[in-house]
């Protein structure tokens, strides 16, 4: 039982840091780019002499962007990570103590696998919110 334990939890270590990774890699790349993305525009109008100029400073928003969204899938894939991992559990769990009762056992689990993951689903369109419309 105890290694059935490390096992499930050796795995939710690793998809943790595969979605943690995945997840950050964007947030790194958005912060390492230069800020030269600023455009300037000089218009001489003959008639006043004046300059006017533009200046776009989007560069810091896409990196607290791209944190933000990190941070959300993040946890919301590590909740539902653990979730789903205790609730596999304890239905092996149950099926192993009682075993005729393994039908009502796994429709219940996947019932409750379902819900776990629409609260991840969530997360992911938070994320994709927090990215294309924030």
């Amino acid at each position: 039982m105890k290694t059935l334990r490390k096992r499930i939890a050796a795995l939710l270590l690793i998809a943790f840091a595969l979605v943690a990774t995945c997840a950050f890699i964007p947030a790194k790349k958005a912060l390492a780019a230069p800020a030269g993305n600023d455009i300037s525009y000089d218009n001489n109008v003959e008639d006043t002499g004046t300059t006017t100029t533009i200046v776009n400073e989007a560069a810091p928003e896409n990196g607290t962007k791209a944190i933000a969204a990190a941070i959300a899938i993040g946890l919301g894939a590590l909740g539902g990570a653990i979730g789903m991992g205790l609730a596999i559990f304890k239905s092996v769990d149950g099926i192993s103590r009682q075993p005729e009762a393994d039908g009502k056992i796994r429709t219940t689990l996947m019932l409750g696998l379902v819900f776990i993951e629409t609260v991840v689903i969530y997360a992911l369109i938070v994320t994709i919110l927090i990215v294309f419309v924030m």
